[in-house]
Formats: structure tokens, sequence, C-alpha cells
């Protein structure tokens, strides 16, 4: 069975039940409870929620949600190209507060739109002006 969008009047008819929105990014990491703590560190977050199960904690974001999850985690499978951008309004700031920060960051700003950044369990992330 194929499955099409049909617009009709500036709506969008789904005719498949997948919607077309990413819902989690999930983060493999070694320690929950550290990986919580960065994470809702340079996102300026309160340290909000439980850890769920022993081994998930999810990242109070507006938008799509990010998961952390220790119990998917090997040392082959942390990202090794970004799988997701944080959006920022000024690249210049974003940087300068990460180093700040003393984050990992392996490259500099490029074409003064994005850089990437290594998350204490070496995941590589971006950063994107939008």
């Amino acid at each position: 069975m194929t499955h099409i969008n049909l617009i009709e009047s500036q709506e969008v008819i789904d005719l498949s039940p997948i919607q077309n929105q990413i819902g989690t990014v999930f983060i493999p990491v070694k320690s929950i409870e550290n990986a919580r703590d960065w994470y809702c560190d340079i996102l300026g977050l309160p340290i909000e929620g439980e850890i769920l199960y022993g081994h998930l904690y999810i990242v109070p974001m507006k938008g799509t949600s990010i998961v952390l999850d220790s119990k998917i985690y090997t040392e082959d499978n942390i990202f090794r190209a970004p799988a997701f951008h944080f959006k920022t309004v000024d690249i210049e700031e974003a940087f300068k507060y990460m180093k700040e920060k003393k984050v990992n960051i392996v490259t500099d700003i490029e074409h003064n739109q994005w850089f990437n950044f290594k998350d204490p369990d070496g995941n590589l992330l971006m950063v994107c002006r939008c």
C-alpha cells in the first residue's frame, strides 16, 4: 500500500498512520546521572523529573524530546556524526558559551552557521544558527 500526502485548500490530509515528525532522539550515555547533569547544565535547564527504570532521563526540551539512555551505551554506538543539532540565533555567542563551559568543541564555526562538539561520552553533536 502506498501512502501519500494530499494538499486540499491549504490543509494536508495524511494517508499514512506514521506522522512526518520526529518524536524523540535517543542519546547513548555511560552514566545517566552524569549525562543528565551535563545536558541540563549546557542547556541552562533545572534538573527535573526522575531517572526512569534506572537508565532513562528525558531532557525537558521545547519541541523534539531528547532521551538519555545508559542501557543502550556501548563504545561502538556513540554518535560519530551529528544525529541532530541544537538551535541558536547567535552562533558566535553559542560558541563562546560552550568554550566557557569547557565543552569539547571539535570544529570552529563553519560558514558562519554551525559548529560541532562532543558530549562527555564522545557523541558528536552540533549547534546551528537558525
